[in-house]
């Protein structure tokens, strides 16, 4: 697979994985602990070297999961977690990136990970009771012990973004982007090409819908978390099927997927770009590493583009109270 850089020198596929759905989010696993365990190592095999987790997935199991599915290949692969969240009795609590937390977490995520470094270290999202110029100084401070490589933010605005990057630069942003997520593309993507740091979209489809294979009749189990996002109610989700048929039309004149055509369209917007779709299945991995080998027409692109302008998009990606924690 090709590679990108992510930062001044961080390389990693231009494909990554997500690793939070083989724990929970997306409703009970196809598998079995040891079939996730397959995919993550089938991944690698097939070229992916990036992969994403964060210690409030399960909380902590997601970490032990990728730890030890990718313990043989830490000279090859690189392992982003997150730190920044509260977890009390097993449950995720807010935020919290005081800096004593964020060396407590830092820890624990090195035992959980079974490495000697943490390769991407990202503040999950932004606390508001502590300065951003205190978190990136603590991270500073990891990485100059040697537990950690990289650091990163998640979900940041372009201020944010600039005064964490004065204080300590930053290698890598993770939010959401994608055809029907848009936001980061005014303010942030610009400060991003401006300070040199990589852009990784979460959810880059559409937590599944741009693949296609979700319509406004799917019924999701209980522990699906999107059965409670406004997009998919199934009065949005019959209308934002519209702009799916349209990347559904791309697809089939190029003999490819609409989940294909999604990840095309994001990495033909930056070099620097590199999406880390989620998945439980190997052949979902082989189909989105081929997308890094569709080269769109302009037109083609330039359609894509303009698809949320000219179909929109219907519900909030999040609900309220999650909005809260988003681009601060």
């Amino acid at each position: 697979m090709h590679k990108r850089t992510l930062g001044q020198n961080l390389k990693v596929s231009a494909v990554g994985l997500g690793c939070m759905g083989m724990s929970q989010a997306y409703g009970p696993n196809p598998g079995s602990r040891s079939d996730m365990i397959q995919v993550l190592r089938t991944a690698v095999d097939q070229g992916v070297t990036f992969f994403d987790t964060a210690e409030v997935y399960g909380p902590y199991v997601n970490e032990v999961l990728v730890g030890e599915a990718l313990e043989d290949f830490h000279d090859d692969v690189v392992i982003a977690t997150k730190f920044g969240m509260s977890i009390v009795d097993g449950q995720h609590n807010g935020v919290n990136s005081r800096p004593e937390q964020i060396r407590k977490v830092a820890e624990q995520s090195l035992k959980s990970l079974r490495v000697e470094a943490i390769d991407l270290f990202y503040q999950h999202r932004v606390d508001p009771d502590v300065p951003i110029e205190d978190v990136a100084g603590t991270v500073g401070e990891l990485i100059s012990e040697g537990k950690v490589k990289h650091f990163g933010l998640s979900e940041a605005s372009a201020t944010t973004i600039r005064r964490a990057h004065a204080e300590y630069p930053v290698t890598a942003l993770q939010s959401e982007y994608s055809l029907w997520t848009r936001d980061p593309e005014a303010e942030v993507l610009p400060v991003l090409r401006e300070l040199g740091i990589g852009f990784v979209p979460f959810s880059p489809l559409g937590r599944g819908f741009l693949t296609g294979a979700i319509s406004s009749e799917t019924v999701y189990a209980e522990d699906d978390m999107r059965r409670n996002l406004p997009r998919f109610e199934a009065s949005n989700a019959a209308k934002n099927e519209r702009l799916v048929s349209e990347v559904r039309a791309i697809a089939e004149l190029r003999n490819a997927t609409p989940g294909q055509v999604a990840l095309a369209w994001l990495l033909a917007q930056e070099p620097w770009i590199v999406p880390i779709p989620g998945t439980r299945s190997t052949a979902r991995i082989a189909e989105n590493i081929a997308s890094s080998e569709l080269t769109l027409t302009g037109d083609e692109l330039s359609q894509l583009s303009e698809l949320t302008d000219v179909i929109g998009v219907s519900g909030e990606r999040y609900g309220e109270q999650t909005m809260s924690f988003v681009n601060k």
